[in-house]
């Protein structure tokens, strides 16, 4: 079995869900050298996630994050930790619903999705900035 892993840069992105397949499968071009193994993807911040869902409809983002806001909304006089800004608490809230890490089968060195699975960074934060994400690839190479 081999094992590579990187430490990639997600570039800032607005609050929201955003499509990031291509830029984690970039961050490690050796994945193209597996022929069966697996990803694991874990972003290394607490006020932010990531997801797998549907790709043909960006409205589904929208939905998320309209739902998100509703279960989780800002300014809650209940919550204590408000240092941050009234968007910290609720994106740490969200972010251990989503979760941090994902596990994707891989190949024929590619990510082995369904035809309309991606990989999405859940913002929480309306100004997170760059998220770095930790990409583990292993398996047997070609």
């Amino acid at each position: 079995m081999e094992i590579k892993q990187n430490v990639i840069t997600i570039q800032p992105r607005r609050r929201g869900f955003h499509l990031i397949t291509d830029e984690v499968a970039a961050g490690v071009p050796e994945l193209a050298d597996f022929e069966t193994g697996v990803v694991q993807v874990m972003i290394l911040h607490t006020s932010a996630g990531l997801s797998i869902h549907e790709t043909a409809d960006p409205d589904v983002g929208v939905d998320f994050e309209t739902i998100f806001n509703k279960l989780v909304p800002e300014g809650d006089p209940d919550y204590v930790h408000t240092m941050e800004g009234r968007d910290d608490m609720p994106a740490h809230v969200k972010a251990a619903l989503v979760g941090s890490n994902l596990t994707i089968p891989v190949r024929g060195g590619r990510l082995l999705l369904g035809t309309w699975q991606g990989l999405y960074l859940c913002e929480f934060r309306n100004n997170g900035g760059a998220r770095r994400v930790a990409v583990t690839v292993m398996g047997t190479k070609r």
